[in-house]
């Protein structure tokens, strides 16, 4: 009988192990897709909603261009060790969620600003679940951003989010690249205040039409009307500015620029921002070095900067205890 009792003790019940499954949500436009990680014990848990970055990356950080790196899945599996819930999803038209998105001249930024919109709605109706986190990297922290102010969550946490405008971006480092001649910088000049207005660009040069080309002009105009800075100001959550130090793709004084944002927002007194010291834009470590932190994209053998999760956790207990 005391043998028994003490087998029975040690046996867990399924809802009370750290699971991984894979979740789906039917649209208008096709179904899209994520992975829901569970952490032990019953609940119900605070769910972090991770958005990824721009361009052709998934759900786990990784690219369809060939990066590999895991980043997001690393941080999510790592959340779930810290007691978290989480949601990790593809965005449209990107892996499992491709077909979703059929011409890319009908996707707009608000198209994925709804889709975690709608993601939030399904999720806070799950009882698993008791509180709602967005998390954003890169051009997704811009993205989940909007999407927080029509949610209402917990909490917002802006992962390597850029601090300016789109097109103000796109601008610098079309400057500051010594192979744009000038009859080009002006082309494009031009074509990124047309865009900024709201208008298309109707005639391209053909050395311009990768970055121009017709049917990727909606998305840019749309994406050109949202500064964060005046955005991340109308929150009135709990707001997390996180930032590597070691980033190429998006600097310290973006993070700067967002945190001096919400400084003037009197509604909102709680805020932090925290600066890991050599994390860089797939948040590993790894130094200025251009090519050494590069290297670092296609490397998912390669931890999470250390400082990551310990204080990210941190962060995330304090605000929703």
């Amino acid at each position: 009988m005391k043998i028994a009792l003490v087998l029975s003790a040690l046996i867990l019940t399924p809802s009370s192990l750290a699971t991984s499954e894979e979740v789906s949500m039917i649209t208008l436009k096709g179904t899209l897709y994520g992975t829901l990680e569970l952490p032990s014990g019953n609940g119900p848990f605070a769910l972090i909603l991770i958005h990824p970055g721009s361009g052709p990356t998934d759900r786990d950080g990784n690219s369809a261009m060939g990066l590999k790196n895991d980043s997001l899945k690393m941080l999510a599996q790592g959340l779930s060790k810290e007691g978290f819930a989480s949601l990790r999803i593809d965005k449209r038209g990107i892996a499992a969620s491709a077909k979703a998105m059929t011409r890319e001249e009908d996707l707009r930024f608000e198209t994925y600003i709804n889709d975690v919109v709608a993601w939030s709605q399904k999720m806070s109706a799950d009882k698993r679940f008791n509180r709602m986190v967005l998390l954003g990297h890169s051009e997704g922290a811009l993205i989940t951003l909007l999407a927080a102010q029509k949610v209402k969550p917990a909490a917002y946490i802006s992962l390597a989010g850029p601090g300016q405008n789109a097109a103000d971006v796109l601008l610098e480092q079309l400057k500051t690249n010594p192979a744009n001649p000038p009859a080009l910088l002006e082309e494009s000049q031009k074509a990124i205040a047309e865009l900024r207005a709201g208008r298309l660009v109707p005639k391209v040069s053909p050395v311009l039409m990768s970055l121009f080309r017709p049917s990727v002009q909606p998305y840019m105009s749309s994406w050109f009307q949202y500064t964060p800075t005046q955005e991340i100001a109308k929150l009135e959550c709990a707001v997390l500015v996180l930032q590597g130090t070691t980033d190429l793709q998006v600097s310290v004084k973006d993070a700067d620029l967002l945190y001096a944002a919400l400084e003037n927002n009197e509604k909102n007194p709680n805020k932090t921002i925290l600066k890991l010291d050599g994390m860089n834009h797939i948040l590993k470590l790894a130094p200025l070095e251009r090519a050494a932190n590069f290297a670092t994209y296609n490397n998912p053998t390669l931890p999470l900067a250390p400082e990551l999760l310990p204080k990210l956790s941190s962060w995330l207990k304090s605000v929703l205890k």
